[in-house]
């Protein structure tokens, strides 16, 4: 069923063939500032793992991965959901010194993600993982690297201003802090989308902390896999979309599990089962560096910065025949 949204008097500012040179400029700006604020060098990942390590990431524990047999390795392979634990493994293993950290292009397949203008099955992100010292899991720290990222978001705005001045996003960039338990309390007759909205209409640009956490209503604000994210210190950046009129995420990250919040997290999700797993034991005994991390959507900052009202507009995906007639219609070119 399509839940096409195409607001009044749309219309995309630039032609199709502009629009490529355009994602081409906030790819490379973007990649540069954010490798220059965080320290961060350029790996190769993978678009596949083994899926009896546990190292995908099993985003709120229904969704189905993507899997095949492979018969030379004997073993079945898993499209990735994400690289969330894939990245800290890549820290050890690649020798990464305390404050620098990596950087690649994940690409992931997520066949049960429901479509709309901000959904798609594929996934494209640029994830991101740094070796951080013990002491710098802390709310400081965390709430730091947040204003380094919206600033290299809105380098790249000017930038892409500069370049196409009919481009009007201005991103704002002071962030506003909250956790989900303060929007809950500001908001509590509201849903959770319904209190993001809120929220962004009063502070363009919010940081929204402590997400996996079951609230004081018996609610969570969203589901947080358990073995990767401190759920005490993670967020997500979320910025207000005037086009589409509404709270934007951009970015899901946070300070990774210790070995301590890992017992503590798969024991409240229910998840124990995971002890036994490769990585889980690698955490649980210490063996990986302490890490912080995350994805930044590169087709969402595309769509924000260009004013795009659908990410099929800055992606090539599939889509309904409803989604796709209903562009057409629009006048709305679909890659």
């Amino acid at each position: 069923m399509s839940k096409l949204t195409i607001p009044a008097g749309y219309k995309m500012p630039l032609s199709n063939n502009e629009l490529q040179r355009a994602i081409e400029l906030i790819h490379a700006d973007f990649q540069h500032n954010l490798t220059v604020r965080l320290n961060l060098h350029r790996v190769s990942a993978p678009l596949f793992v083994d899926g009896s390590t546990g190292l995908n990431d099993d985003l709120n524990g229904v969704e189905r991965p993507v899997s095949f047999d492979i018969p030379d390795v004997g073993t079945e392979g898993q499209v990735v959901h994400s690289l969330a634990k894939w990245k800290r493994l890549a820290l050890k293993r690649y020798e990464f010194p305390e404050g620098t950290g990596l950087y690649t292009d994940m690409n992931a397949i997520r066949r049960d993600e429901e479509l709309d203008n901000l959904h798609s099955v594929y996934v494209d992100q640029w994830d991101w993982e740094k070796h951080i010292s013990p002491a710098d899991r802390t709310i400081p720290y965390l709430k730091d690297t947040v204003r380094d990222i919206v600033g290299c978001i809105c380098d790249t705005a000017t930038a892409l201003r500069n370049a196409y001045p009919v481009l009007t996003c201005r991103p704002e960039r002071k962030v506003f802090f909250i956790t989900t338990q303060e929007l809950e309390d500001r908001y509590p007759d509201l849903t959770p989308s319904q209190r993001e909205r809120a929220v962004c209409q009063e502070h363009p640009t919010v940081f929204l902390m402590q997400i996996g956490k079951t609230l004081l209503s018996g609610a969570k604000h969203d589901g947080r896999a358990p073995d990767y994210d401190d759920w005490d210190l993670n967020g997500d950046i979320l910025m207000w979309n005037p086009v589409l009129e509404r709270a934007f995420e951009v970015s899901s990250m946070g300070i990774r599990v210790d070995a301590a919040a890992l017992d503590r997290q798969l024991t409240a999700a229910g998840c124990d089962h995971r002890r036994q797993l490769p990585f889980h034991q690698m955490l649980l005994s210490g063996q990986l560096p302490q890490s912080m991390g995350g994805g930044i959507g590169q087709s969402r900052l595309c769509m924000l910065l260009l004013g795009t009202c659908h990410i099929g507009e800055v992606q090539a995906s599939l889509w309904d025949r409803e989604t796709v007639e209903g562009c057409e219609k629009a006048g709305i070119t679909l890659l």
